[in-house]
């Protein structure tokens, strides 16, 4: 059985390799996207600070950059919908 403090280090480590937004990690590990957070920003911080640094890292980036997702994610619904509707 891992510790929590295990957890968020290994959270920690996936989100800087893989770049990761807190929602992916979640997802990846079954946990909550609150779970994670509170990992990643709290508890990192005390257990490895310079880990926490680079994570904060990747997860402003995504911050910035999820507006773009969002976007894509809308466009790709509604091509979706025009693919079903399009008549020959």
């Amino acid at each position: 059985m891992e510790t929590v403090e295990q957890r968020a280090a290994m959270l920690g480590e996936y989100i800087i390799e893989q770049g990761a937004t807190v929602r992916e990690t979640a997802k990846r590990f079954g946990i909550s996207k609150s779970t994670v957070h509170k990992d990643v920003t709290g508890r990192l911080r005390s257990i490895n600070p310079v880990m926490y640094r680079e994570v904060r890292e990747v997860l402003e980036k995504n911050k910035s950059e999820r507006h773009i997702r969002g976007g894509m994610a809308t466009r790709e619904k509604y091509r979706a919908i025009r693919g079903l509707h399009k008549t020959k």
